[in-house]
This record gives structure tokens, C-alpha cells and sequence, in this order.
């Protein structure tokens, strides 16, 4: 198990950025950074992700041990698997994932992923949980795709609390990592498997079906002439045809 130690800051800009510059300056192993307030959260591929004061769970989980360059790759899924453990054990009811690093209930996005890393030195985990309402705090054109556990469930989970059961589960399925064994509830938890999806790629833009998640949690999918392939994080991201 890890044995976690973390900091807590009232704002920061990221709390990726400051994990990194901790890291960098020989924070150890299982150092947290917990911010009640993100000015410049991080998301996939240059997004922002929104962080109301006060509204949710901002941590970034410094990781040098348990992994090497065949696993690395794997623990955005693993953390994703952690998270959806943690949600579902807090809220009571299940949460689903979107590939890649996407945490769904009822539709919409409650949690997002972000990993970073300095290979072969350490690894960021960036997770962003939503427990209150944000409705009123996000901008206008997030209010149909973002959620909180609030307004799922009508339950009011403290920052504390999620702190707690995340970084328990993230510590159980980390110890999963050199195995693969997290991957199981990683496939039944993901949501697009069988459905029709559009891939961004850069500028480009493609249907496809989805088949499937490889056993290093890749994306495969079937192009609309019978071409299939797998998809990795890198640039590419997922979403669900309309």
C-alpha cells in the first residue's frame, strides 16, 4: 500500500503544475497535492479542466515507484478503474468510463485524468472529482455534458471523504498495474464499447465502431470499410456519434 503524504493548498493554478515542481525538487513517493480551487486546471490535449471553489476534489498523486516504461502507459485506465471504485463507493451508485481518462454517471462527465510524466523518474496522477452542483459555475456550454455526484444522487460527499476512498482505491488497483488485473473492471465499466463513436485525430475526424479494449487498455475499433486498428491515448480523442 502507499503510504500517502499530502499538501493542501487553498488555490493553485494546477495542481499537475505543482506536483511536477514538487517531484522536480525530490518530493517522495505518494506525495498529494490537494488545491480547493484550480485558476488553470489541466485536461487532455490543452482542454481546461473547470474547478469551481469548493465544488469538488482537485489532487495530482506523485508516483516514482511500482511502474516501468511497459506499464507506465496503463495508469490513466488504472486510475480510471480507481476513481469509478471510489465514486461508486461514496455515492452508491455505478460509474461508468468513457475512454480514456473520463469518469461518467447518468450521461455526463463527473471526473477527469490527467497523468504526466518525466520518465523514467515519476509520474503525476491529476484527478478532478465534481461533488456539488456546478451547474451555476461552469460555463454555459458545459452545463449538458458536466455533472456532480450531488446532482446525480442528492448526496453531499465531502472533499474529505472522497480524498479518503480515492486514494485507498487508488492504492488497491496501482498494486494491479504490473499484472493488468485492473483491466477487467476497466472494460465492464466502459460505455462505448459496441457503439458507433467519431475519432478526432489532429484535424482529421473518422466514424467508427468500437470493438473492444486491447490488454494495453487500447481503444479497438472498426473503420466503416472493414478496416479495424487500436487506438492509443496520444492525440486522439473519442466521442460518441451523434
Amino acid at each position: 500500500m502507499i503510504n500517502f503524504k499530502p499538501v493542501y493548498f487553498e488555490e493553485l493554478d494546477s495542481t499537475n503544475t505543482k506536483c511536477k515542481q514538487l517531484a522536480r525538487e525530490g518530493a517522495p513517493h505518494g506525495t498529494v497535492v490537494i488545491a480547493a480551487h484550480q485558476t488553470a486546471g489541466k485536461g487532455r490535449l490543452g482542454r481546461r479542466f473547470c474547478s469551481p471553489k469548493s465544488a469538488g476534489l482537485y489532487c495530482t498523486v506523485l508516483i516514482r515507484e511500482g511502474f516501468d516504461m511497459s506499464t507506465a502507459g496503463l495508469i490513466t485506465s488504472c486510475a480510471a478503474v480507481a476513481a469509478a471504485k471510489a465514486i461508486e463507493e461514496v455515492s452508491g451508485h455505478s460509474a461508468d468510463i468513457k475512454w480514456v481518462n473520463d469518469i461518467y454517471m447518468g450521461g455526463k462527465k463527473l471526473c477527469g485524468i490527467l497523468t504526466e510524466a518525466s520518465l523514467p523518474k515519476f509520474i503525476v496522477i491529476g484527478i478532478g472529482i465534481n461533488l456539488i452542483s456546478v451547474t451555476e459555475s461552469i460555463p454555459v456550454e458545459l452545463r449538458n455534458i458536466v455533472t456532480s455526484i450531488e446532482e446525480q444522487t442528492g448526496r453531499i460527499i465531502s472533499v474529505k471523504e472522497m480524498e479518503n476512498a480515492l486514494l485507498s482505491s487508488l492504492s488497491r488497483e496501482l498494486e494491479k498495474l504490473k499484472n493488468r488485473e485492473f483491466l477487467e473492471d476497466y472494460i465492464k465499466r466502459s460505455f462505448l464499447i459496441g457503439k458507433d463513436v467519431d475519432v478526432h485525430s489532429g484535424n482529421n475526424i473518422y466514424t467508427a465502431k468500437v470493438l473492444g479494449i486491447d490488454k494495453n487498455a487500447g481503444l479497438e475499433i472498426e473503420l466503416s470499410d472493414g478496416t479495424k486498428k487500436v487506438l492509443t491515448t496520444g492525440d486522439v480523442s473519442v466521442r460518441l456519434k451523434k
